[in-house]
């Protein structure tokens, strides 16, 4: 699971921002204004039948400030990103 959700930054940040770019997915900002130190970023590569399906995951980052549920805040009603 990515950290970012659980992160004060997510909101703000350049790499979370390109996240939701590669999973097609609406942006908390157009114009994050956040570049983070050193982010970690897992992608699990996951062929199927006629497509191959990637997940992307920060799974660290020298810049993560803890803000339980920051992302659940921006997004009331959403379904958290796994």
């Amino acid at each position: 699971m990515c950290i970012c959700i659980n992160c004060h930054y997510v909101d703000r940040c350049v790499t979370y921002n390109a996240v939701e770019t590669q999973h097609e997915v609406p942006h908390l900002t157009e114009t994050p204004d956040f570049e983070p130190n050193e982010p970690s970023i897992n992608v699990n590569i996951r062929p199927r039948e006629d497509y191959v399906e990637m997940e992307w995951d920060v799974v660290g980052c020298e810049s993560f400030k803890p803000e339980m549920g920051k992302w659940v805040r921006l997004r009331p009603g959403e379904l958290v990103p796994t």
